[in-house]
């Protein structure tokens, strides 16, 4: 009983960050006609206010809210395109924060980016390697080529849950350090509308939190799997 109780906390620990994320990003994404404008105008406002060169914004599938620094470009989900709510300001100020640290060469997104190429691949390698290293240390009898590749495989499925830690500081500068500031010195959102702000920029990082949390929790259980 004990057991199932820690899976469902490990469970609520990883999933509710999303939950919570989603439900306060739809809660605040209403048509609001006091605003100025949409998700997309505040993003293509702020573009030419901060010189972004080269950066454009564009309509992404639903729920899909990024910047792209490869092809530098901004996207947006089509309610957060479109809509004129506290949440499309809030995303769409977000991920300016992103285009902005791109320009300025921050260092830690610039790391992200080089390692989003490999950490998709990485995981499954990882698998097959963990998998392969006692078939590999029988068949060969070299005992040492088994241990190459389970030390191979161990850190090879570490790089996903370093790639998500360094996200979330990533996400928090995007949040607090540039958004934030953005939105409060240009009056981009009424003052009633700052808290709300906050709490959804805090959502959006929460997010990539529970994303480590996600990848810790398979690295552990890859590391119980092969105490076994």
């Amino acid at each position: 009983m004990s057991i199932v109780i820690i899976i469902i906390l490990l469970l609520l620990i990883v999933f509710a960050p999303q939950l919570w994320t989603r439900y306060i990003f739809k809660r605040y994404n209403v048509e609001l006609s006091q605003l100025p404008g949409s998700g997309s105008e505040l993003a293509n406002h702020l573009i030419t206010r901060f010189s972004l060169q080269g950066v454009s914004v564009e309509m992404a599938k639903p729920g899909d809210n990024h910047y792209d620094p490869l092809s530098r470009k901004i996207r947006l989900s089509e309610d957060i395109f479109n809509t004129k709510s506290i949440s499309s300001v809030v995303i769409a100020a977000h991920e300016v924060g992103h285009a902005i640290q791109h320009q300025s060469a921050y260092k830690p997104l610039n790391i992200r980016t080089r390692l989003a190429n490999i950490v998709a691949l990485s995981e499954k390698i990882a698998a097959m390697m963990l998998v392969a290293f006692p078939f590999a240390a029988i068949l060969t009898k070299l005992p040492q080529l088994g241990g190459i590749l389970l030390f191979c495989g161990i850190v090879i499925l570490f790089l996903p849950v370093f790639f998500h830690l360094l996200t979330l500081p990533v996400e928090l500068d995007a949040s607090f350090n540039r958004a934030l500031p953005i939105l409060e010195n240009g009056h981009y959102l009424p003052e009633s509308a700052l808290p709300i702000a906050r709490k959804l920029l805090l959502a959006a990082a929460l997010t990539y939190l529970s994303a480590s949390l996600a990848s810790i929790l398979n690295f552990y259980r890859w590391l119980i799997f092969l105490k076994r």
